[in-house]
């Protein structure tokens, strides 16, 4: 029996049951997935609360599952999953309780609430990031989806024509740092800042995406604060109701979504209650235009 497609829009998030991600894919099912993928960027599998080993295999179904941002940033800091392979999305401490306010795990959570894609800030980035429940929150704690492709469609020709060549500088801990998160030198440093242009093509749609998110710090040619203030216009822009599917989170839902065509936002929930989610990342084969240049803009 096929999977079922429910588009949510007609090109944006996409409703899928009639398959169980917990067993080994079929190539159609695969194929079935990575077209859904393409066409609404945004794809819900609602009651599929799947093992760890079970998450991970589905992620591999797609490319390689991506371990850099535990091995460089996470795992020195907590290691609860016991694993590199899936990144633990939570307010949980290593003991398994909610964590204190100022615990770095719940802080982690605040910098996510910011518009971006994941893995923006790599020479190789992220192209699908696959997000399971565990446990959810009563109020709050939705995450957000903006479609890259629709912002694109919508900017008007001047600011097309203006964008067409413009280089954006990425940087991992652009957010972290306005919000006076107290990382180490070493942690800031992880990752060093990246250049993309802020235009790119889906390769899966051919669709232009505005290549934007809050990680970008500056842009090249641009003195920073008129850069930094264009960045800031484009995510507003990115940002309007009418490009942004909001997702309330119940136990056990699996949101897969391609970090080439969307960006995302946690929002605001109360840190006293378990928030609990899993999420494994594979790997882009497009690479970014190198490392930036310019050290001393942040």
């Amino acid at each position: 029996m096929p999977i079922e497609i429910a588009p949510v829009t007609p090109d944006f998030v996409a409703r899928i049951t009639g398959i169980d991600l917990a067993r080994p894919l079929s190539d159609a099912d695969r194929q079935a997935i990575v077209s859904a993928c393409d066409h609404y960027a945004v794809l819900v599998f609602p009651d599929q609360l799947l093992s760890k080993e079970a998450l991970v295999a589905f992620g591999r179904s797609f490319g390689e599952v991506d371990t850099s941002l535990q091995k460089k940033l996470l795992n020195h800091v907590q290691n609860r999953l016991g694993t590199d392979e899936v990144t633990d999305i939570s307010n949980v401490d290593a003991e398994g309780k909610v964590a204190a306010p100022d615990h770095w795990q719940t802080i982690t959570t605040v910098g996510n609430r910011f518009w971006h894609s994941d893995g923006s800030y790599k020479h190789t980035p992220i192209r699908y990031s696959i997000l399971n429940a565990v446990t959810a929150v009563a109020h709050g704690g939705e995450t957000q989806y903006a479609d890259l492709r629709a912002a694109w469609d919508a900017l008007d020709e001047t600011t097309q024509k203006l964008l067409s060549d413009k280089v954006g500088i990425f940087w991992s801990h652009n957010t972290r740092d306005q919000l006076k998160i107290p990382d180490t030198q070493a942690e800031r440093s992880a990752f060093p800042k990246m250049r993309w242009p802020l235009v790119r093509r889906h390769p899966g749609s051919g669709r232009k995406v505005l290549w934007c998110d809050s990680k970008v710090c500056a842009i090249e040619g641009m003195p920073v604060p008129e850069g930094r203030a264009l960045a800031h216009e484009l995510i507003e822009h990115i940002g309007q109701r009418e490009r942004v599917y909001s997702h309330k989170w119940q136990p056990g839902d699996l949101v897969m979504y391609d970090n080439r065509a969307t960006v995302h936002r946690g929002r605001r929930f109360d840190h006293a209650e378990r928030r609990e989610m899993r999420r494994v990342e594979t790997v882009d084969d497009s690479c970014s235009l190198g490392p930036a240049e310019r050290q001393d803009i942040v």
